[in-house]
């Protein structure tokens, strides 16, 4: 078996598109409706995450990208964004080994936002050292780092790790 996580390439867009949307369908019915769309991640938003400097790092093996995970500089933060792994492969530590990569790649308090009702995402980051926060920061980051509409700030949750008293 042949594995390596490195930079995504160019030409990996619809592979990187096809493993986000295999992905979140686990969201579908568990998010609001009108927070779900098809499909999930488009080509256009893949194209402007990635010129907003989201840079995604990928996980291959044998020639087949299994797991894909964004880092997004935002300044006194890093954000991990978009950290998918395709459904046929969960549990096989690929997200826990994109996670130790992309992390291996900050300096900076690192911070995650996912939907509420993500339980197993919420468990996977926090066995990885990281803590939910209150509601009122988690509203004052989401403001600050993101761009996302109320209703998606109100069924989210952001986790941190590092200290913010820097930020």
């Amino acid at each position: 078996m042949c594995q390596e996580i490195r930079l995504s390439r160019a030409d990996e867009g619809p592979a990187i598109l096809e493993i986000i949307n295999d992905a979140a369908e686990a969201y579908r019915g568990l998010i609001p409706l009108e927070c779900w769309h098809e499909p999930y991640m488009s080509t256009a938003e893949l194209v402007s995450e990635v010129a907003e400097g989201v840079v995604f790092w990928v996980l291959e093996r044998d020639n087949e990208l299994m797991g894909v995970m964004g880092l997004q500089d935002k300044g006194g933060v890093d954000l991990i964004r978009h950290a998918y792994v395709r459904t046929r492969h969960r549990r096989e530590g690929i997200g826990s080994e994109l996670l130790r990569r992309v992390e291996a790649q900050s300096q900076k308090p690192i911070l995650i936002g996912t939907w509420a009702a993500a339980t197993w995402a919420i468990d996977f980051y926090r066995a990885h050292g990281y803590q939910v926060t209150s509601e009122a920061v988690k509203t004052a980051l989401l403001q600050r780092y993101w761009t996302v509409p109320e209703r998606q700030m109100a069924t989210s949750v952001v986790l941190v790790k590092g200290d913010l008293a820097s930020v």
